[in-house]
């Protein structure tokens, strides 16, 4: 019993944070060293996108960043159906795919 305790971390999640940042685009550089996931918001009819969020990551824990997400959408899967995925249009569609309104 001591010895889970030992290892066991606690991890703490402020107010601000577990609100979450929405992102709808990633973009993903990599150096050897590092692995660079930039979260963007994009929004229909603004011509510019903001960075809302850079996390930095080691190869090796890129490496166990897929291997989760792959775990967890499996998962996700099995319980409600298959998540269905569109080709990439070139460029991004500053409309979403809608119509275009005016104010």
């Amino acid at each position: 019993m001591e010895e889970q305790n030992a290892n066991q971390l606690n991890i703490e999640l402020s107010e601000e944070v577990a609100e979450g940042i929405y992102s709808n685009l990633a973009i993903i550089t990599h150096s050897n060293q590092e692995f660079v996931l930039d979260f963007v918001r994009i929004m229909p009819g603004t011509p510019k996108a903001k960075v809302k969020s850079r996390i930095i990551i080691t190869p090796e824990h890129a490496k166990r960043l897929l291997i989760a997400l792959e775990d967890n959408i499996e998962k996700y899967e099995a319980i409600n159906g298959r998540i269905k995925t569109s080709p990439e249009p070139s460029g991004f569609p500053m409309n979403f795919g809608g119509t275009m309104g005016q104010a």
